[in-house]
Parts: C-alpha cells; sequence; structure tokens
C-alpha cells in the first residue's frame, strides 16, 4: 500500500512538471486590406530583432487572410514575456514595403496595439506576459 501511495505521488509530480512551463497563446489579426499574399507574423521573446528580424524571432508564422482577418494558437511556448510583430505581406516578398519616404504601403500591427510615431514600437511597448493562464490577443493591422 506504501508503494502505491508512492507510485500516485510520483506520476502526479511528473504530470504536473511536465505542463508547468507551457500554455496556450490564441492570436486574432484583423485589418487586412485583401486575400492577396500572406499575414506574416513573428514572436519574439526578447528585444533582440524585434520586430523584424525572422532569425531572432522564436516563432514565424505565415496565414492566408480570410476577409481580412487571420488566427493561429500556440500551446507550446514556454511562460515568459513575448511580443508579436505582424505584417500583410500582400506582395510576397517577405518584407514590409515602404514608398519612397519610407512610409508603409503594406499594413502592419503589434501585440497590444501601441501608437506607432516615427518607426516601430520598443519590445517593451508590444511585450505581454504569458504565463499558467492563456491569453487571448486581438492584433489591428493598420
Amino acid at each position: 500500500m506504501k508503494h502505491l501511495f508512492l507510485l500516485v505521488g510520483l506520476f502526479l509530480a511528473l504530470e504536473t512538471l511536465g505542463q508547468s512551463n507551457q500554455t496556450t497563446l490564441e492570436v486574432s489579426i484583423s485589418g487586412a486590406s485583401s486575400e492577396a499574399g500572406s499575414i506574416r507574423i513573428l514572436v519574439f521573446s526578447k528585444p533582440s530583432g524585434f520586430p523584424d528580424q525572422v532569425k531572432q524571432a522564436v516563432r514565424s508564422i505565415s496565414l492566408a487572410p480570410k476577409n481580412g482577418k487571420a488566427s493561429f494558437k500556440l500551446t507550446d511556448l514556454a511562460a515568459g514575456t513575448y511580443a508579436i510583430g505582424v505584417i500583410h505581406d500582400e506582395d510576397n516578398n517577405g518584407k514590409l514595403s515602404t514608398n519612397a519616404v519610407g512610409y508603409p504601403i503594406e499594413k502592419f500591427g503589434f501585440s497590444n496595439n501601441p501608437k506607432v510615431y516615427f518607426g516601430p514600437p520598443s519590445f517593451e511597448k508590444a511585450a505581454f506576459a504569458l504565463g499558467k493562464s492563456p491569453v487571448s490577443l486581438e492584433i489591428s493591422l493598420r
């Protein structure tokens, strides 16, 4: 009987340990101007590379826009602080297209929907905490 309690306790501890460092992130994106191209999403866990350096992102996702929207769910991120950058890459060139003076001609957005003035927001302005509870975000493209 003593061994049975020990075995059950060990099983519960291992199950809890396996679940303690991951959670669910659900993201809805709205405001795509057409169904052309792709919605490109980069998820960052630190400021370096945010918002557009693919090699420094912890996740890179491309989705087809439908009716001006896209959504995704991640269930394998560790708890921590993250920030997301999004572009509607209508011409599928893999980057945010701009006009001659550098003003974006494709729509873009960030987690927390921070105000954007003369460049992208800082990681801190777009950052959100991912813990044990599921997180749902809505990103509006502009």
